[in-house]
C-alpha cells in the first residue's frame, strides 16, 4: 500500500491546478462544458470509458443585488435559489433574529418584513423565515468577506411536488462590520427600514455529468467503486473543488495502471449542479441510475477540497460508520493523526444514501479552529473570488490525494470489502440508549435485541473475512452490500429510498426520529397516543431492515450460502 500511495505526482498535481485555473465554472456555461472536455479527454488517456452526458437541471446564477438603509447603500451580494425582486426591490422592517434558528424566528413577528441573520446565507434559515413570512433575509457574514452560497432546502432538482419549498424569500448577505452596525441599531430597538434588490437567473438548463468506467480483472458484472466529485464552481474555485478534481485525476491514473490487482471495477464521476442546483447533477445520476447502483455499487469515495493552504487537520472528515475503521488507517498512515469517525453531515453530493451505498468523505481535511465562527472550515477565501491558485499547498494536494488513493485501493483490492457492521451496530445501541432515555415507557427491547443480533453476525463476518478463501470472500461481499442496501437508508435516511430528504440538517439515524418526538408528550395523553402511531411504523422499519441485514450476513457464513 505505501509502494501505491508514494506513486502520486506532485508535478502532474501542480498540472492540474494549472487547467483548473482558467475558467470560472458555472454550472451549464459554455466554459463549464469546455473544462469537462479537459476531464474527458485526460480521464480517457487513462484508458477509462468515458461518457459525457447532457441532462436538464433546474440551476440558479447569482446576479446583481443592491441594500438600502436610510438611504445609504450597503455592499451586498445575493444568492443561487433566492426569490428575485424585479427592479422595485421590496422594502420592509428589520427584524434581528440572532442565527435564525426555527425557534427564533417562530419567537418574533417577521411576517412582511426582513430578517437580520447572524451567519452565512443557508438553505434551512430560507425555509423558516419562508414559512413564517419574511420577504426579505440579510445575512452577516463572519469576516469582511461575503460568501456565495445555495439556500435551496430541495436536495437536487425540484419536482412539482417540492418546488413550493423554493425559497420565497429575497436573501443577500452583508459583510461583518456593515452587519453588526444594522444588527447594533435593531437591539437598540430602533426602527430599521432595508430595501432589497436581488437579480437571479433561475431556470432549467443542459448541464453536463461526466462517467468514466473501467473494469477489473473480473469483468464488467464484477461491483464496482464509485469516486466522484463536482466539477462546477463559485469563480475561479481552485480549491472548490479544482484541487479535488486534481486528486480524482490523479488517483485515477495511479489505480488504471493497477488494474490487474483489482478486484472490483471503478466508475469515476464528476458532476455539474453541486453548487448552483443544490447537488442537481448527483442526484439526477442517483434517480436515473437507481437500479444499477442498487445492484453494483458497493462503496462511494467523495472528495471535495482537498490541499488547500493551512489545512493541517485530518481529524474530522465525514464517514459512513461501517467505513471509519478504512479512513482511521489512510488518514494515520499519511499523516499520523488519529480520525476521529465523525458523522457525514447533509452535504457534499451524499445522493446515494437511499439507494443503500455505504460513502466516506466529502471535505478531507480542514483549518484549525480559530476565533471566527464559520459555517465550514475550509478558509476564509471558500466560495469567494479569492479562491485562486495561490490558496493551494502542494505538499498538501499529494498528502490528500495519497489519502484518498489509500481508501480507494483497499476498497478495490481487499478480498472482502472493508465494510466494518460491528462499527454501525454500536453506534446504533448507543442511539437506541438515548431515545430509551428521552422516551421512557416505548418499548425499545425488540430492537436492541435485533441490534445485538447485528453486531454479532458482523463480528463473524469481520472473523471469516481475515482467512476468507476465493469462494468464501465473494458471498461475504455479496453479503455486505446487501446489508447495506438495508443499514444505510436506516441510519442516513427518513426511511425514503426512492425519494431525496429535504437538503436540510438532520439528527443521526433520521428514520428513528418518530421515536424522539415521543419524548416531548406526557405519559397517558392523546399527543403521546398520536405520536406512538408513527413511533411504531418506525421501529417496524428498523427491524425490517436489521433483519435484512443480520440475514445476509448469517446466511453468507452458511455451509450452505450459495456464491453470488
Amino acid at each position: 500500500m505505501d509502494a501505491v500511495a508514494a506513486l502520486v505526482d506532485r508535478d502532474r498535481l501542480m498540472a492540474h491546478i494549472a487547467e483548473f485555473a482558467k475558467r470560472v465554472k458555472l454550472s451549464g456555461t459554455p466554459e463549464e462544458l469546455e473544462s469537462f472536455g479537459y476531464l474527458e479527454n485526460t480521464m480517457r488517456g487513462y484508458g477509462f470509458r468515458t461518457r459525457l452526458l447532457s441532462h436538464d437541471a433546474y440551476i440558479s446564477l447569482p446576479g446583481a443585488a443592491s441594500l438600502a438603509v436610510d438611504g445609504r447603500a450597503i455592499r451586498c451580494i445575493t444568492h443561487s435559489m433566492s426569490d428575485p425582486t424585479g427592479p422595485g426591490g421590496r422594502t420592509a422592517a428589520v427584524v434581528h433574529v440572532g442565527e435564525g434558528s426555527e425557534a427564533e424566528i417562530a419567537g418574533k413577528d417577521v411576517a412582511g418584513k426582513i430578517v437580520l441573520v447572524d451567519g452565512i446565507a443557508v438553505e434551512d434559515v430560507a425555509r423558516y423565515a419562508s414559512e413564517a413570512g419574511a420577504i426579505g433575509e440579510i445575512h452577516i457574514s463572519p469576516t469582511e468577506q461575503t460568501y456565495e452560497m445555495c439556500i435551496s432546502p430541495v436536495w437536487g432538482s425540484p419536482s412539482h411536488l417540492t418546488r413550493a419549498k423554493l425559497p420565497r424569500t429575497a436573501v443577500v448577505t452583508v459583510s461583518r462590520d456593515d452587519g453588526a452596525a444594522l444588527r447594533q441599531r435593531c437591539l437598540a430597538g430602533e426602527t430599521v427600514v432595508a430595501t432589497i434588490t436581488s437579480a437571479v437567473d433561475t431556470g432549467w438548463r443542459k448541464t453536463p455529468l461526466l462517467v468514466c468506467d473501467m473494469d477489473g480483472p473480473a469483468g464488467a458484472d464484477a461491483p464496482f467503486v464509485l469516486f466522484s466529485g463536482h466539477h462546477d464552481t463559485w469563480h475561479y474555485g481552485v480549491m472548490d473543488n479544482g484541487s479535488a478534481n486534481a486528486t480524482m485525476l490523479e488517483a485515477a491514473r495511479v489505480l488504471a495502471e493497477r488494474r490487474a490487482d483489482w478486484r472490483r471495477g471503478l466508475r469515476v464521476c464528476f458532476w455539474s449542479g453541486h453548487s448552483h442546483g443544490r447537488y442537481s447533477g448527483s442526484a439526477w445520476y442517483a434517480d436515473e441510475n437507481w437500479i444499477e447502483l442498487e445492484r453494483s455499487c458497493a462503496a462511494h469515495v467523495n472528495v471535495d477540497s482537498t490541499g488547500a493552504i493551512g489545512a493541517t487537520v485530518l481529524t474530522d472528515a465525514g464517514v459512513i460508520d461501517e467505513l471509519t475503521g478504512l479512513a482511521r488507517e489512510a488518514i494515520a498512515a499519511e499523516t499520523g493523526q488519529d480520525h476521529k469517525g465523525r458523522r457525514q453531515g447533509r452535504a457534499a453530493d451524499q445522493s446515494f444514501w437511499g439507494v443503500g451505498v455505504p460513502s466516506m468523505f466529502g471535505s478531507l481535511s480542514h483549518q484549525p479552529p480559530g476565533p471566527v465562527k464559520m459555517l465550514v472550515a475550509l478558509g476564509w477565501w471558500w466560495h469567494t473570488p479569492e479562491d485562486l491558485a495561490d490558496k493551494i499547498d502542494p505538499d498538501h494536494l499529494v498528502r490528500d490525494t495519497r489519502i484518498a488513493l489509500r481508501c480507494l485501493w483497499r476498497l478495490q483490492v481487499d478480498p472482502v470489502l472493508p465494510l466494518d457492521y460491528t462499527q454501525t451496530a454500536e453506534a446504533l445501541a448507543r442511539e437506541l440508549d438515548a431515545i430509551a432515555a428521552g422516551a421512557p415507557g416505548f418499548d425499545c427491547g425488540a430492537l436492541r435485541k435485533a441490534t445485538a443480533a447485528l453486531g454479532s453476525a458482523a463480528a463473524a463476518v469481520n472473523a471469516a473475512a481475515a482467512q476468507a478463501d476465493d469462494r468464501l470472500a465473494r458471498r461475504l461481499d455479496a453479503a455486505l452490500m446487501r446489508a447495506s442496501r438495508a443499514l444505510v437508508p436506516l441510519n442516513y435516511t427518513s426511511g425514503e429510498r426512492f425519494r431525496h430528504d429535504p437538503a436540510m440538517p438532520q439528527p443521526p439515524w433520521p428514520s428513528l426520529q418518530p421515536l424522539r418526538d415521543l419524548a416531548g408528550a406526557d405519559a397517558g395523553s392523546d399527543e403521546r397516543r398520536f405520536r406512538e402511531v408513527e413511533a411504531r411504523a418506525a421501529r417496524n422499519r428498523a427491524l425490517h431492515a436489521i433483519g435484512l441485514a443480520t440475514e445476509a450476513l448469517t446466511q453468507a457464513l452458511s455451509p450452505s450460502g450459495a456464491p453470488q
